[in-house]
């Protein structure tokens, strides 16, 4: 699946940035074009991988390249006004040849998570292809306003995204990490998980076919139909042998090996498949109930198998109650390990969205009481001396 990524905010842009690396170590060619979108000039300064001409600087005349502050209110009236900077940036992408844009942010700070949607409404206004959002939740822990801000922008964002992806930080923090270091595994896994799911299907000359294909059609239609989506992963190292159920022991006739090698094949599948369904997914979230599913399974040709496919292709049919499931396979030779990355679109259990509105609402109505207590404080300091002094004007 060729995508036009679009980092808006420091999340997203670094987030983009791994993708491009990513992109280069595995020549999966899923990049088509990588722009970041930014009102903090540091931010940009700090991006690697990202082409000087497709990083854009908007609100310069309202804050001067120092950011928004995590003021989300700001950093949608700023992406509103500067959009037509943004749409220079976009025009240079060829995008006869992609076949989705990604709008990718933070929902916690203020760039990010104000002008996140609104790019995505101005894109869907403009282009046929679809627009998907990423959009990464801030931890329970990094303070009411940062909650605030992802609940508001996650509300408006997933209305004006064809489909958002979500990633939950609290999920994925570890006690006694670094800031930095912590925040650069978490975009390690992102890039993992979704360069896999939309890497399934792109052959390049000389490259393994799949037997089941999965295309770029079926991931879009997989993420039609809108809503929440989130991503299960799993994964195990194999040795890549010309045994393992494959052309060696075809040759020496050996089928009794070649028997066991596919029920191994078999067991390993279906056991990544309810590994990355009931682990850790991007979300986490109840699976019953899932509107529509994809699973990609990846790994060196000899360990992928038919059978063991459609096993947990039926497998994850029961488990979401959903009758809209596609299956395939994306062989990678030489890769060394065999992963199963589950897409679950249109997930509506998802206790963590809930705790966040709630939490959201409880910050607002306190920001509220002190607001107005500020202005009580204040009027009552200079209320006894007001009627003594004049004012200056």
């Amino acid at each position: 699946m060729k995508l036009a990524l679009i980092g808006f905010g420091q999340a997203g842009g670094k987030i983009v940035d791994k993708f491009v690396q990513y992109d280069q170590r595995t020549g999966s060619d899923i990049v088509r074009a990588a722009v970041a979108v930014n009102t903090a000039k540091a931010d940009l300064m700090g991006l690697e991988e990202i082409p000087q001409d497709q990083r854009v600087l908007i609100g310069q005349s309202r804050v001067k390249g120092h950011g928004v502050g995590a003021d989300n209110e700001l950093g949608a009236e700023v992406a509103e006004e500067d959009i037509d900077e943004v749409q220079g940036a976009i025009d240079s992408i060829p995008v006869h040849e992609v076949d989705a844009f990604l709008v990718i942010a933070g929902l916690g700070g203020g760039t990010g998570s104000g002008g996140a949607p609104v790019l995505a409404k101005h894109l869907k206004r403009i282009y046929t292809e679809p627009v998907y959002g990423l959009g990464v939740l801030p931890g329970s822990d990094e303070g009411g306003i940062y909650t605030l801000n992802a609940a508001r922008s996650f509300q408006t964002f997933v209305r004006e995204v064809d489909n958002l992806m979500v990633f939950d930080n609290d999920a994925w923090r570890k006690t006694g990490e670094s800031v930095s270091g912590g925040y650069d595994e978490i975009n390690e896994e992102i890039v993992k998980r979704f360069g896999i799911l939309f890497g399934a299907g792109e052959i390049d000359q000389g490259q393994e076919v799949a037997e089941s294909v999965v295309d770029s059609s079926e991931i879009i239609n997989t993420l039609s139909g809108g809503g929440v989506s989130t991503v299960g992963y799993a994964s195990e190292e194999v040795e890549e042998t010309a045994g393992g159920g494959g052309l060696l022991s075809r040759l020496t006739g050996d089928a009794g090996d070649d028997d066991l090698d596919t029920a191994h094949t078999t067991n390993r599948i279906t056991s990544l498949v309810r590994k990355a369904a009931l682990g850790r997914l991007t979300l986490p979230c109840e699976i019953e109930g899932t509107e529509r599913a994809l699973l990609v399974m990846a790994g060196p040709p000899q360990h992928l198998n038919r059978k063991g496919i459609e096993r947990g292709r039926k497998w994850l049919e029961e488990q979401t109650g959903s009758m809209e499931v596609r299956g395939g396979d994306y062989p990678v030779t030489g890769s060394g390990f065999v992963a199963s990355v589950i897409l679950l679109s249109g997930v509506t259990n998802v206790p963590r969205i809930k705790e966040l509105q709630q939490v959201a609402i409880e910050a607002q109505d306190n920001i509220d009481d002190i607001q107005q207590e500020s202005q009580d404080n204040l009027d009552s300091l200079i209320s006894d001396d007001e009627d003594e002094l004049e004012s200056l004007f």
